[in-house]
């Protein structure tokens, strides 16, 4: 219930967030920045920062927030929260910046260590994406919603994989373990990609590089509510809040369970792996 009771508020944070952010984009009224590990920021990330921290400090004062536009916490005072907010305003940056129009909000609600709310609005589309645990995930344009469920992939069928725009493909392809019949499909922002997983129009996303828990926080529960896995390069649960920076590791959003994905994905290990 508490959960269901926070769902519309949220919403409306991110549709807020994600018309400040397409109303900067079309004007072209932003400026950019480099961040110290050298990827861009820009002054609609922080406007978009600023209307989704308000509102959700007005809707839940008790609950702190961890943004990917604020200040870090430092672990000792975050590690032993029950639930927190963790949100990327702008899950795209680079594809802002280069006009592909595949960015969005991404905000989720974190319960004792776990995704247990998410919602992603998709402004160029004005597609909202959303799961609460326990209560399956959804696909809503406009006044339109459809329940999300990850592809029924059959044997012998093409497998379609996400990938970035931006990224070379040939490290993914070198990934695969089997002469699979494969479609790449080439879409921005790595929430974008990974609702793709989870409306069922991709099988896979393989993410190598660096990303943060806020690009899968949100998405974690809408693809796990559709029937998919969000699983580390060794096909372990991600975790979140555990290390001082909130750093992933590689990971890859998968669909439907009964896929033998060992076989065909190679495992890789981990920083955790080889720093332990």
């Amino acid at each position: 219930m508490f959960l269901s009771r926070l769902l519309d508020p949220v919403k409306s944070a991110a549709r807020e967030a994600g018309a400040e952010l397409w109303q900067l984009y079309q004007s072209g009224d932003f400026q950019q920045q480099q961040k110290a590990d050298l990827s861009p920021v820009t002054s609609a990330d922080l406007a978009a920062n600023r209307i989704i921290i308000n509102r959700l400090s007005e809707l839940t004062p008790d609950i702190p927030i961890i943004s990917e536009e604020s200040h870090l916490i430092p672990l000792a005072q975050r590690q032993h929260w029950p639930r927190y907010w963790l949100i990327d305003p702008m899950d795209g940056t680079q594809e802002f910046v280069a006009k592909s129009g595949d960015f969005a909000v991404s905000i989720a609600l974190v319960e004792h260590g776990w995704p247990a709310l998410g919602v992603i609005y998709w402004p160029k589309e004005e597609v909202m994406y959303y799961a609460c645990r326990g209560n399956g995930a959804f696909k809503q344009r406009r006044n339109l919603i459809n329940r999300m469920r990850v592809n029924q992939h059959q044997a012998g069928q093409t497998l379609k994989i996400a990938v970035s725009r931006r990224q070379p493909l040939q490290p993914i392809v070198d990934l695969l373990q089997s002469q699979h019949d494969v479609e790449y499909i080439a879409l921005g922002s790595c929430s974008l990609k990974s609702c793709l997983v989870a409306e069922g129009k991709a099988d896979c996303y393989m993410r190598l590089g660096p990303t943060g828990e806020w690009d899968t926080g949100a998405v974690h529960v809408i693809v796990e509510e559709a029937g998919g896995k969000i699983l580390d390069s060794e096909f372990t649960p991600l975790s979140y809040n555990q290390r001082d920076t909130l750093a992933n590791p590689d990971f890859m959003v998968m669909g439907q369970a009964s896929i033998p994905w060992p076989k065909l994905i190679k495992s890789r290990p981990t920083e955790r792996s080889l720093t332990a």
